[in-house]
C-alpha cells in the first residue's frame, strides 16, 4: 500500500489486513486504558474516534487545530484524525516554552487546541493562559478552562474529507535552535506524494520489509513523525515499537522485549540510549538498519550502534534535510567506514537521486563557487513546503529563483558529494565547529555530547557535557591538540543545557546563558 490520504491511512491498512502490532513504552495519553499494545483495526477505530472529537469540539473544514501535548505518537494520530474531519492540524512540541507556544499559537490563531493539563499548568506558572488560545481547548485529563477529553468520547464521526493535493495539509514546526520556530506549511503533494511515496518504495537494502521490527525513537511533534507514519503504516512491518523516553533503563526493557530490525531515531535519542550498545543483552543485537535524521550525529555514536549489531554487514542511513524539504542527502556507514579518522568536515552524502538537486554559491554574490570550495548550500526539490505560516515574506526570502537557500556552508568534492561545514548562523572565523566536534567526541570518551559556539570576536567557546559534569585538564589538553583555537571548556551535565524538542541545543540562548551576550560569528541571515 503506498500512503496518499493521511486521513484514511489506517483504514485502508486495516482493510487490506495489515497484521502490524504496536508496541508502547507506555499507554497513548489519549486512550489511557487500552494499554500498550495496539493492531492497526483498532488503531484505525482510534483515529475515527478521534475525528469525532475534533468535530464535536467545532472543528471543520479548513479550520486550524492545534496539538500541544505530552510527547508520544498519538500526536500523529491525532493529527491523522484532524485531516480526516477535514481540518489542517498544527503539531507543537509540548517543550517549548510557554512564551514560544504562545507566539505560535497566536500565529495559528486554532479553533481548537488539544494539550495537557501538566502543559496548561506550567504555562499558567509562567504567566500564559493556554485557554485563551482556541475557541475550544481540549485537554487529555482535568485543567481549569478547558472541555476534559472523556466528555467527547462517543462522539459521532464525521465523513471522511478529501482535499487537493496542493491544499496545506498538516503544519509543523522548525527546531528552533536559534529563535522563535518558524510554522511550516506541508501539502499532500509536498510531505506524503513526494516523501512518504517514495519512502515507501521497497527498496533493496534500506526499505521497510515485512518481517522486520521497526523502532522509532523521536519527537512527535515533528515534520518527520507525520511522514513516518505514513511510511511505517503502509509498508506493514511485523511490528513497531514507539519510544517517548529517553532513559536508557526505562526503554531497556521494550527493546529487549522485541529487539528491532530497523532503529531511526533523533541524534539526540541515539546518543542518551548509546549505553545500552555495552550492556550483555544489548537490545539492538538483530538490528540490521539504523537510521537518524535532524541533525549532524557524530561517529563515535555511529560506530557503538554498528558494533553493537550481531549482523555481519549492518548499516547506518545518514539523512540530512530540513523541515521545510525534508531529506536532501543521504549517507550510508558501515562499520569500516566509521573507523576512527579526522577530516575537517562533516560528510553529509550525496543528493537523494530522482529528487533533489543542490549547488553551492558565494554568500554575497550568489555565484556558483568552485569544488572544494565553502559556499552556501542551495537545493532545488519538490518536497518544498508551500509556506511559512504568518510569515510569507521570511519564506519568499529564503527563495532564490527555483531554489531554497538551506541557510548552511558546505563545500561539494569532484565526485558530487556534499561535506557540511556549519550552519551560517553557527560558523566560526576557522575551520568547521561540526568537524571540531567530531573530532572532540572521539578523543573525549567520557563525552555525552561536545559543541562549539563560535563567538563574534573572540575563540569559539566549548562546551563539554558529561554525566557527571566533571572533564580533567588533562584530557582536555589532550582533545585539543592541533584543532583550531577555542576557549577553555565549560562543562556541564546533559539535564543544564536548554533543548529543542528533537534535542538540539538552542546554541544561542546556550551562548546568551554563558557569556550574556548571543552575538556570533556568522550573520544569521537565512534563519
Amino acid at each position: 500500500m503506498r500512503p496518499h490520504d493521511m486521513g484514511a491511512l489506517f483504514d485502508r491498512a486495516a482493510s487490506r489486513g495489515h497484521a502490524t502490532t504496536v508496541h508502547l513504552d507506555r499507554p497513548f495519553d489519549i486512550a489511557p486504558g487500552a494499554g500498550t499494545d495496539h493492531d492497526v483495526p483498532a488503531l484505525a477505530e482510534l483515529v475515527r474516534a478521534a475525528s469525532g472529537w475534533w468535530w464535536e469540539a467545532g472543528a471543520r473544514p479548513g479550520s486550524r487545530v492545534a496539538i500541544l501535548k505530552d510527547d508520544h505518537w498519538d500526536v500523529d494520530l491525532l493529527a491523522c484524525a484532524a485531516v480526516r474531519a477535514g481540518a489542517v492540524p498544527a503539531k507543537l512540541s509540548g517543550r517549548l516554552p510557554a512564551e514560544t507556544a504562545s507566539a505560535l499559537l497566536k500565529r495559528l490563531e486554532p479553533d481548537v487546541l488539544v494539550t495537557s493539563p501538566g502543559l496548561i499548568e506550567r504555562a499558567a506558572e509562567e504567566g500564559v493562559d493556554l485557554a485563551s488560545f482556541a475557541r475550544t481547548t481540549v485537554s487529555t485529563g482535568p485543567a481549569p478552562g478547558a472541555v476534559h477529553l472523556d466528555e467527547l468520547r462517543g462522539s459521532g464521526v464525521p465523513q471522511p474529507h478529501r482535499r487537493g493535493d496542493d491544499e496545506p495539509l498538516v503544519i509543523t514546526h522548525t527546531s528552533g535552535t536559534t529563535g522563535v520556530p518558524k510554522l511550516v506549511v506541508h501539502s499532500t503533494r509536498s510531505i506524503i506524494a513526494n516523501l512518504a511515496r517514495f519512502e515507501a518504495l521497497p527498496t533493496p537494502v534500506v526499505g521497510i520489509r515485512k518481517d522486520d521490527v521497526l523502532a522509532t525513537a523521536s519527537s512527535y511533534a515533528h515534520g518527520r513523525t507525520f511522514c513516518w507514519t505514513a511510511v511505517a503504516v503502509s509498508t506493514a512491518p511485523r511490528e513497531i515499537v514507539v519510544l517517548t523516553g529517553q532513559d536508557p533503563d526505562q526503554v531497556d526493557p521494550v527493546l529487549r522485549q522485541h529487539p528491532p530490525t530497523v532503529v531511526e531515531g533523533l541524534p539526540a535519542s541515539f546518543v542518551r540510549l548509546k549505553p545500552l550498545t555495552a550492556r550483555l543483552a544489548n537490545p539492538f543485537r538483530r538490528t540490521r538498519l539504523f537510521i537518524s535524521t535532524y541533525d549532524a550525529v557524530h561517529p563515535p555514536t555511529v560506530r557503538a550502534f554498528l558494533k553493537a549489531s550481531c549482523r555481519k554487514h549492518p548499516l547506518w542511513l545518514d539523512g540530512f534535510g530540513q523541515t521545510e524539504t525534508g531529506p536532501l542527502t543521504f549517507r550510508i556507514h558501515h562499520r569500516g567506514s566509521v573507523q576512527r579518522r579526522r577530516s575537517t568536515t562533516h560528510r553529509v552524502g550525496r543528493p537523494i537521486p530522482l529528487k533533489t538537486r543542490l549547488k553551492l554559491v558565494d554568500p554575497g554574490t550568489f555565484q556558483p563557487v568552485r569544488p572544494g570550495e565553502t559556499g552556501l548550500l542551495l537545493a532545488r526539490t519538490r518536497a518544498l513546503c508551500l509556506d511559512y505560516l504568518g510569515e510569507s515574506e521570511r519564506f519568499a526570502a529564503k527563495k532564490v529563483g527555483t531554489w531554497w537557500n538551506t541557510g548552511d556552508l558546505g563545500i561539494r568534492t569532484r565526485d558530487g558529494s556534499v561535506h557540511l561545514v556549519d550552519r551560517e548562523v553557527d560558523c566560526a572565523a576557522e575551520g568547521s565547529c561540526v568537524a571540531t566536534e567530531d573530532t572532540l567526541e572521539e578523543r573525549i570518551p567520557r563525552a555525552i555530547e561536545c559543541v562549539l559556539l563560535a563567538r563574534a570576536d573572540e575563540p569559539p567557546l566549548l562546551v563539554v557535557i558529561t554525566s557527571d559534569g566533571e572533564l580533567s585538564e588533562h584530557t582536555w589538553r589532550h582533545a585539543c591538540h592541533g584543532l583550531p583555537a577555542m576557549s577553555a571548556p565549560v562543562v556541564l551535565r546533559w539535564e543544564d543545557v536548554p533543548r529543542t524538542g528533537t534535542g538540539k541545543v538552542r546554541r544561542l540562548e546556550l551562548l546568551d546563558r554563558l557569556t550574556g551576550s548571543a552575538e556570533t560569528y556568522g550573520t544569521g541571515r537565512w534563519t
